[in-house]
């Protein structure tokens, strides 16, 4: 692999911006619910006859609404093309779609794909915090 010195390419996008996405990411795929203390309020144990006492006042429940999936579809809708090409391209390389080497490539394919409801494709990767570390790691960045 290429020192950083040496590479022939430069990212548009930051590597401390991709590591704030990566935060984001990870943020999502844990979804955490922090209005739980122990969790145990999932678990309901029926009783035989007993009928479930719970009430689930829905509305009041879901009122805390995930800003964090909506901060990153809003960071991703202010990148520019290139910024997301560069992005997409981390994606692919981490997920194996490309070597590092083949960045050039990558970030063509992706360019092409930009533009293309640019977030919901991003979001809809089950790994994106972990393909984005590892394209990170592969480029060397």
């Amino acid at each position: 692999m290429k020192r950083h010195e040496d590479r022939e390419w430069e990212l548009s996008i930051g590597p401390d911006t991709v590591r704030l996405f990566i935060e984001k990411a990870k943020t999502l795929t844990a979804a955490i619910n922090e209005d739980y203390a122990d969790g145990a309020e999932h678990e309901v144990e029926f009783d035989g006859d007993r009928k479930d006492t719970h009430h689930h006042d829905g509305l009041a429940e879901e009122e805390s609404e995930n800003l964090t999936e909506v901060e990153l579809r809003e960071l991703i809708a202010d990148l520019n093309v290139d910024e997301a090409s560069d992005l997409i391209a981390l994606a692919w390389i981490g997920r194996g779609d490309y070597e590092a080497s083949e960045w050039t490539e990558a970030v063509t394919a992706a360019r092409e794909r930009t533009g293309k409801r640019t977030a919901k494709y991003l979001l809809g990767m089950p790994m994106l915090a972990d393909w984005l570390e590892d394209g990170l790691e592969a480029i060397g960045a």
